[in-house]
This record gives structure tokens, C-alpha cells and sequence, in this order.
């Protein structure tokens, strides 16, 4: 969108009408047969009327009251973006909000809009672009930094989408972080980018094991915001699985299950552009986010099921099966952000089909240490944008299937539980209040789902920055 502005009178241009009953005012040019029309269609619960009136589209988005806050939200999320692919399809520019909701009703319906209007059109030789570029919101409960705020979110989670999207040829790991600095170059974070020797001098043994197999070396992307007068004295961690293509390594993948494993690096996208969006709005919150990055390939010297890798922390793992590669590469990191003694850590990963066979593309399996009151503000903000939190038992018998005979623990855990399993692993790594966060499932989908576009869709930026912004209050 170039233009979403605050204005004081409409304009004759598209319109949507927010409402909870609808009544006509002489400023939206409707005439009495078209609002006859309208009451006659506007009898029981939620639902859009559209009229055509050729030179502009009206859209009266009526609200039922009655609905939980939460599940209005994402209804009128879902509008939002329903109105703009009906703008798009119609070559219209522009549109005017008209609302009489609250403020974050109004705000989910302009989320709707710029989250559902997302294309990736980099690597189309003729792209049919959306037409819709400017709106104008009429509403007495929103301010204009309201709308600011809700455009730098949407921007940073279409921003994840894209690094999401991006192939393999064109974003490999030091494509990744070379991502990451121009991020934070344009919204002040600052970004140091270890390269392969550097993550030797560390000894981050389950990183250059995975990295074995390919011909690009691995980064080690270390973000950090720290604005002044931040309000925590610990820092916040945001860890990200960059696993920027997964073929399984020697335990390949079959070819159905590789299509889409571009998608493995969509936990580091989800924090770095989370602190993109925290740096650009401004938070008050000091917050680092690292990102281990390689690509697993079965060539070369590639790790082998039965190798022993001694780790970041010195401990030893037998590595069993090479496509459980995401918790060596997020066990290096986790131990290295021991030395910044955080408040918490929030690990995001697309790290189990179990995660994604439990619960489906329907929200994020989640589980951990942290404090109940983490936890509970933590699904809090799930609820607000949508990206529900499931949380799994982390019950330390599960530690049980992680025992090895031949060194401190095993990669897998066998056929059980194992999206907890995988948890309890990298729980390992931490001396540090922790939640695992895995978004198998959310991160990337086959199918347009509203506002959710088909591919990447930036699952856990919207968590995080909504997470944050009310832990500064």
C-alpha cells in the first residue's frame, strides 16, 4: 500500500461501512432503493453487503455484537481481506473506511486488507500486480500511529512471507543474513553475521554438522534491539531455526515431503522480521534474536545416522536420523545465549511433522519452562491476532527416550510423542526460563486461507509483536 491515512470527511471514492446495524448517511451517496436493498439483506448476524455502483464498490461489513472479541476480530480480519481481492479483481485504486466499531475492530479490518493483499510476483516474467494502493480510514477511535502501527506489522510479517517464499537459489544462509542487515539498517537494529570460521572458534559442533553436506557455508545471525529507556534489564531472546532447504540429508526426504522445504528457515524469518517490526514501531523493549543458518544436503561429508557431534555446550549427541537436523542447529544457539543471562527465550521452528499432524495449519504447538505468567500473556496475545497456542505437556519422563548408551543423548526420541520430544531436547540447552515454539504446522499452507496467503505466511511476528508491545504497556 502506498497511502493508509487518517481522514476527516469521506470522499467519493470505494467504500466500506463498518457497522453493527446499518443507517444511512447523505456523505455515502446511497440512494433509498439500494438502502431498501440493504435491509432487506442485512437480517442476522455478521455479513458484507456489496453494491455496484460501476465507478466505486460499497461494502457494508455488518458486525454481530454478540460474538466473542477475539473471534470478531478474526472474522473481520477476514472481510478485510475478502474487500480487497474483490477491489483488486475490479481494478479499483483506492478505498474509504468508514467505521463506527472500536478501535481494534477497525484496525483487524485494515490488517485484513494489507495481509490479504500480499503477492510474491519476483520471479514472474509478466506479473498481474493488485491495483488497490491507498486507504483512507473515517473513524472516530482510530488514530493515525494506530494505522502506522498496524501497516509496520503487516509490513514485517509480509516481509517473513517473503523470505519464506524465497527459493533455495536465491536465499541461501549468507543470503538469509545479508537479509537481515538491510532489515536492520532500515529500521535500527544492529546485526553481526559470524561466518564459518567464527562458528568453528565457538565449537557450535551441531551447526557445522548439518552444514557438512552442502557447498554453501553456514551463518550465525545475531540480532539486537536496544532501545534507550527499554523496560526490561534482562533481555528478551527470540531464537529461529534457519534451515534455509531441507532435504533430510542422508536420511533424504521422499520428493512430496521436499517440495516445499524452502520453508524451513521460516522460524528465523519470524524473529528477525519481529525485531525489524519492534525496532520500526519503536518498542520499549530490549530484545536479541540469533539465527543459525545452513541448508541440509546429503553430500560432501554430510553427518551420518550413527555420528557422535559434540556440541556448542560440550556435551555429546548421537545423531540418529540427519532430517532431526533443526534441534542441532537450535541447540548451538540456545546455549550461546546463555552469556546474555535473558529474562526468556522464545524459540520458533518448524521442527516436527508431529506439531503439524496434531493440531494442523490451526495454530502453534508450544511448550516450556517459562514462568505461567509468560505462558498466559503469551496465548493472550495468540488469541488477539489468531495464532492460537497449543500447549503440549513437558513432563521430564519424556527425557527417558532421549537416553543414548554411547554419549550424553540421542537426536530423536523414537515414535512417540515426538514434536514433545524434540522440546525436551533443546530444553537441554537451556539454563533459562524457555518456551519452544513449533510452527510446522502454520508456517507454510497449500491453500489460501483469507488473509493468510497461499506459501509463506509469517506465522509469530504478529505473536511476538503484540506479546511485546503490551509487556511495555
Amino acid at each position: 500500500m502506498k497511502t493508509i491515512q487518517k481522514i476527516s470527511a469521506i470522499r467519493n471514492s470505494s467504500l466500506a461501512i463498518l457497522t453493527g446495524k446499518f443507517k444511512n448517511r447523505p456523505e455515502y451517496n446511497i440512494s433509498t432503493i439500494e438502502e431498501q436493498y440493504i435491509e432487506q439483506q442485512s437480517q442476522g448476524g455478521n455479513k458484507v453487503i456489496m453494491l455496484n455502483q460501476f465507478r466505486r464498490m460499497i461494502y457494508i461489513v455488518l458486525l454481530d455484537h454478540k460474538k466473542n472479541e477475539a473471534v470478531k476480530r478474526e472474522w473481520i480480519r477476514g472481510k478485510g481481506s475478502d474487500v480487497a481481492a474483490s477491489l483488486n479483481d475490479r481494478k479499483k485504486k483506492d478505498l474509504v473506511i468508514s467505521s463506527l466499531l472500536n478501535k481494534k475492530e477497525t484496525i483487524a479490518f485494515v490488517e485484513g486488507i494489507l495481509l490479504g493483499s500480499y503477492q510474491f510476483l519476483r520471479h514472474l516474467s509478466k506479473p498481474e500486480k493488485n491495483t488497490l494502493e491507498d486507504i483512507f480510514v473515517h473513524a472516530p477511535t482510530v488514530d493515525q500511529k494506530h494505522l502506522n502501527e498496524i501497516a509496520i506489522v503487516s509490513d514485517a510479517t509480509c516481509r517473513a512471507r517473503n523470505l519464506v517464499n524465497e527459493p533455495v537459489n536465491y536465499l541461501n544462509a549468507k543470503g538469509l543474513a545479508d537479509a537481515f542487515e538491510l532489515m536492520g539498517e532500515e529500521s535500527g537494529f544492529s546485526v553481526e553475521v559470524l561466518n564459518k570460521s567464527k562458528i568453528k572458534a565457538l565449537k557450535m559442533g551441531g551447526l557445522l554438522a548439518v552444514n557438512q553436506g552442502s557447498v554453501d557455508e553456514p551463518t550465525f545471525t545475531i540480532m539486537e534491539y536496544k532501545p534507550r529507556g527499554a523496560k526490561n534489564k534482562q533481555p528478551y531472546i527470540l531464537v529461529g531455526k534457519g534451515v534455509v532447504y531441507d532435504t533430510g540429508g542422508l536420511s533424504i526426504k521422499p520428493t512430496s515431503g521436499m517440495d516445499t522445504m524452502k520453508c524451513d528457515m521460516a522460524g528465523a524469518a519470524t524473529v528477525g522480521c519481529t525485531l525489524f517490526a519492534l525496532a520500526k514501531a519503536k518498542i520499549p523493549i530490549h530484545v536479541i534474536a540469533l539465527a543459525p543458518s545452513t541448508d541440509n544436503r546429503p553430500g560432501f561429508n554430510a553427518f551420518a545416522p550413527g555420528d557422535i557431534i559434540t556440541m556448542h555446550d560440550g556435551s555429546t549427541v548421537e545423531m540418529l536420523n540427519s532430517d532431526a537436523e533443526g534441534r542441532m542447529i537450535l541447540a548451538d544457539a540456545l546455549s550461546y545465549a546463555k552469556k546474555y543471562k535473558p529474562a526468556a527465550a522464545f524459540e520458533f521452528s518448524t521442527l516436527t511433522g508431529a506439531a503439524a499432524a496434531a493440531i494442523g495449519h490451526y495454530g502453534i504447538v508450544c511448550m516450556g519452562t517459562a514462568s505461567e505468567r509468560i505462558k498466559t500473556r503469551l496465548k493472550e496475545s495468540g488469541n488477539n491476532v489468531h495464532e492460537r497456542l497449543a500447549e503440549f505437556p513437558f513432563w521430564e519422563e519424556y527425557d527417558e527416550l532421549l537416553k543414548s548408551e554411547i554419549a550424553d543423548m540421542k537426536n530423536i526420541g523414537g515414535p512417540v510423542a515426538g514434536a514433545i520430544t524434540a522440546g525436551r531436547f533443546l530444553k537441554k540447552f537451556t539454563d533459562y526460563p524457555y518456551m519452544h515454539l513449533d510452527i510446522a504446522g502454520p508456517a507454510f499452507i497449500n491453500h489460501r486461507d483469507h488473509y493468510r496467503t497461499k506459501g509463506g505466511t509469517g506465522v509469530g511476528v504478529r505473536l511476538m509483536f503484540d506479546f511485546f508491545k503490551n509487556l511495555a504497556g
